[in-house]
């Protein structure tokens, strides 16, 4: 907040909680993230692509370069029909700087960036001190936490992710995700490499399932699909022989790389697309969650990353530059909740569609705007 230093503890030490602890550090305030792992939070061997807005979110608190050393780049993308007919080919967001580009990375990558940026930046990070509980008081919040310790600070971020335990201390009565309609599988493999271009990512428009596959520098082609059917009853495990072959068969139905690629991958990974379409309470007087926590959407429109990282400017501006934290939490929420619930729409119209993409009504914020929100040196409206 203007002319004080606040000091915020965060629980979370994903990229959510990383992101912000690095924005707010940059802010002028004292942070502590406390982190369930042990050690690391990279042990999910899913990938995502990091989209130019996520990127230029970086950017403002000095992360990009660092998170630009992982992955690869992706400039350009490709749409093929079931019948490998290519729909569409064009470049992809902000391509022409090395630090706005798509980057495509594994999630372990990304978190591991962000974690050793925080330390590098002199920013306290606890592992395997997991948020038990919190109590709220007139002069700040005090979090308990697994390893026995305790922390008060003026305010308590819950980037805890999709199932969040601070979302229930908000809001007992709080919905939980929802399963969004679609299985998604990950996978990689260096067995089969399709025809490809240099940072591009194809993605195809299948009978059985959308798919979508590139191939790294190194050569290892990266793949995922999504699939409408019930939900999965065991996730982030392999999945069954049975569920392998009725994947594999449902991509064979097309003319196109997916099933050579599966066919080609040892393990994969198999997971539930879920969403939080509406979560009513973002924060209370000392507590707020923040990224999947607070908004999360299915994966269709890469988004959650990019998300949580624009979270991260918006909420380091907010206590920056208000003139009280009540203020700020509330100037946050008012500026994040239009673009936020459209991405959870527009990615749930994008997970329950077949064929081209469905039309969506204009957006509720213009681009300029989120531009302005997300520059580190012009104050929020």
């Amino acid at each position: 907040m203007a002319g004080q230093k606040t000091q915020v503890v965060i629980a979370g030490g994903g990229i959510a909680g990383t992101a912000a602890a690095l924005a707010l550090h940059r802010a002028g305030l004292e942070v502590v993230v406390c982190e369930a792992h042990p050690r690391t939070a990279g042990d999910l061997g899913a990938f995502l692509t990091l989209a130019s807005n996520g990127m230029r979110a970086l950017g403002q608190f000095g992360a990009a370069e660092a998170v630009s050393r992982a992955g690869f780049d992706l400039t350009s993308m490709s749409a093929l029909d079931e019948n490998g007919t290519e729909l569409v080919s064009r470049p992809m967001g902000e391509h022409e700087d090395p630090l706005t580009r798509f980057r495509c990375l594994r999630w372990s990558e990304l978190t591991a960036a962000l974690q050793a940026e925080v330390v590098a930046q002199g920013i306290e990070l606890r592992h395997g001190a997991a948020l038990v509980s919190a109590r709220e008081e007139a002069d700040g919040v005090t979090a308990e936490l697994a390893d026995g310790s305790t922390v008060t600070a003026q305010l308590l971020v819950g980037a805890d992710g999709l199932n969040s335990g601070v979302r229930q201390m908000i809001d007992p009565g709080a919905a939980g995700p929802r399963y969004a309609g679609q299985r998604v599988f990950y996978g990689y493999t260096k067995e089969f490499v399709p025809p490809s271009v240099p940072g591009r990512i194809t993605m195809v428009r299948g009978r059985a399932a959308n798919f979508g596959y590139t191939v790294s520098p190194e050569g290892q082609t990266y793949w995922f699909a999504r699939q409408t059917a019930d939900a999965l009853e065991h996730v982030g495990t392999e999945p069954s022989p049975q569920l392998r072959a009725e994947l594999a068969e449902g991509l064979r139905q097309d003319r196109t790389p997916a099933a050579d690629i599966v066919a080609a991958t040892g393990g994969i990974l198999a997971t539930n697309a879920r969403d939080l379409p509406q979560v009513e309470k973002w924060h209370s007087e000392r507590i707020l969650i923040i990224g999947d926590a607070a908004h999360a959407a299915s994966p269709a429109t890469g988004q959650g990353a990019s998300m949580a990282f624009e979270d991260a400017v918006v909420l380091a501006k907010a206590l920056r530059d208000s003139e009280n934290q009540s203020d700020a939490l509330k100037e946050y929420e008012q500026l994040r909740r239009p673009r936020t619930e459209y991405n959870i729409a527009a990615s749930a119209a994008m997970t329950g569609a077949s064929g081209p993409p469905p039309k969506l009504p204009p957006a509720p914020f213009s681009d300029e705007d989120v531009a302005r929100q997300l520059d580190w040196e012009t104050p929020l409206p």
